[in-house]
């Protein structure tokens, strides 16, 4: 009997979590896995959701159980096995039936699909889902790209098992073809520097201050309280003030310093290059990563050049102050080059991003929600804005902030202390604030090898430099 409003296939910890959601809220969901056991056994331990949830041991039973238009999520690991499952449906689905992506795809891949559907009368979205096991579970943001009918199909599912900010819903279709999943991508490129900058202070608390692993996370539990108010930050805390069950001894003190990523912070930095908009903060996290994974190399070095670190210049109030205010500056600039990075996608390839909604859909469910957020969604709410950094909420913020950030990075490198991604927020600040930089030479310099021309302050068109045969 075809009654399941949905249906899901890739039943891991996602899959399986967002199948548990989808049925809490009232949703009869169809679910198959490539193992059946596994499909069996996750009905069986679904508890009291067992009968909104229809086990599927084929992907045609599943087509089968749901009621049409069909909308079928596909929660498997992104690249060839979406293609592969989406193979497996077209030969089971109809005529304006829709795949749903939402794994962590790259967005030009779900372009890539859209493509190769058309023609075929099966829909497609793409979807980006933030916010973790947890989210999946309970509410995550969820972030939707593809034709607006298609979302009209699923909007109510969506909208239901999406986190709620004020009884809002953190869910919207932001846009055609690979919008929902571009936009996943940028999130998460501000989560790569947001983490880092994190990571950062953290560096400067452990080795400038001497703080041991729960006084530091005193320190964060502390600034969630404030500005700073955010997820990330509640979680550092409560991270820093766990023990290791095994030695007793705090548990980020037992864990290898070699961070890993997915994919999604490198195609930010790709994509960002792409469209010709310095993201720098984002940049700086991802390499930070990168050289994070050559721990020999970086132990090596140590031996070589030694790793010695001088006391943290200042009182240990006034530095702990400027923290609170350089993370706070880091994470502005780092927003501020995540949403220009979409308004230019938005422009380049037609999408129209509302970027009001997605601040909003970002305030609760996903991994960078923070207190600012509804600040920011009104700073994009009146109209075209060049950079978030102009708009004036964000113009006082920074004023305040950003002479902490600067002592905060000036200190750091007398120290000996790495800052990369809060040194970049900072480099990228004074950049864009500076009405005459120095790019005229580096104009004058490429006329000089190159004959590329360059734009007079005082006529327009293209001239040269007299620099001839006599100046080589």
């Amino acid at each position: 009997m075809a009654d399941a409003e949905i249906g899901l296939i890739g039943l891991g910890v996602m899959g399986s979590n967002l199948a548990l959601n989808i049925a809490e809220k009232g949703n009869r969901i169809a679910v198959f896995n490539r193992t059946a056991s596994k499909t069996h056994e996750f009905h069986q331990d679904a508890g009291s959701l067992r009968d909104r949830i229809v086990p599927c041991d084929t992907i045609k039973a599943l087509a089968a159980a749901i009621r049409p238009p069909r909308p079928v999520i596909i929660m498997v690991q992104a690249g060839a096995a979406v293609d592969e499952q989406i193979a497996h449906l077209r030969g089971v689905l109809s005529a304006n039936d829709i795949m749903i992506d939402a794994g962590n795809a790259n967005f030009r891949d779900t372009m890539r699909r859209f493509g190769e559907l058309e023609g075929s009368g099966l829909t497609f979205i793409g979807m980006g889902v933030s916010g973790g096991e947890e989210g999946a579970r309970h509410g995550p943001s969820i972030m939707v790209g593809g034709a607006e009918a298609s979302w009209k199909r699923v909007e109510k599912v969506l909208t239901a098992i999406a986190a709620k900010y004020e009884g809002e819903p953190c869910a919207a279709w932001l846009g055609p073809d690979g919008a929902g999943h571009f936009v996943k991508t940028i999130h998460n490129g501000i989560e790569y520097a947001d983490m880092q900058m994190i990571a950062e202070i953290y560096g400067i608390l452990r080795d400038g201050l001497g703080m041991a692993p729960k006084e530091i996370g005193q320190v964060f539990a502390r600034w969630n309280e404030g500005r700073l108010d955010s997820y990330l930050i509640e979680i550092t805390a409560r991270v820093l003030e766990a023990d290791d069950p095994e030695t007793g001894k705090p548990m980020v003190d037992m864990i290898l310093d070699r961070a890993g990523q997915k994919g999604t912070g490198k195609w930010s930095v790709i994509e960002a290059q792409q469209l010709g908009v310095p993201a720098t903060t984002i940049e700086a996290a991802v390499a930070a990563r990168v050289l994070s994974s050559l721990k020999d190399e970086r132990v090596a070095a140590q031996a070589v050049y030694g790793g010695g670190v001088a006391p943290f210049p200042g009182g240990r109030d006034e530095v702990l102050a400027d923290l609170e205010l350089a993370l706070f500056a880091g994470k502005v600039a780092a927003y501020a080059q995540g949403f220009a990075v979409m308004a230019e996608a938005s422009r380049a390839f037609g999408w129209n991003l509302p970027l009001p909604t997605i601040a909003k859909i970002w305030r609760a469910g996903c991994i960078i929600r923070s207190q600012f957020l509804g600040t920011l969604a009104k700073a994009f709410s009146g109209g075209p804005v060049a950079n978030l950094l102009m708009t004036p909420a964000f113009v006082r913020m920074m004023q305040e902030a950003n002479p902490a950030l600067r002592r905060i990075v000036a200190r750091s490198a007398e120290a000996g202390l790495p800052v990369p991604a809060l040194s970049s927020a900072l480099g990228y600040f004074d950049s864009y604030r500076l009405g005459r930089g120095t790019s005229n030479l580096i104009q004058a310099q490429r006329d000089f090898f190159g004959a590329h021309g360059f734009e007079r302050i005082d006529s327009s068109g293209a001239h040269h430099g007299p620099w001839g045969s006599g100046a080589a």
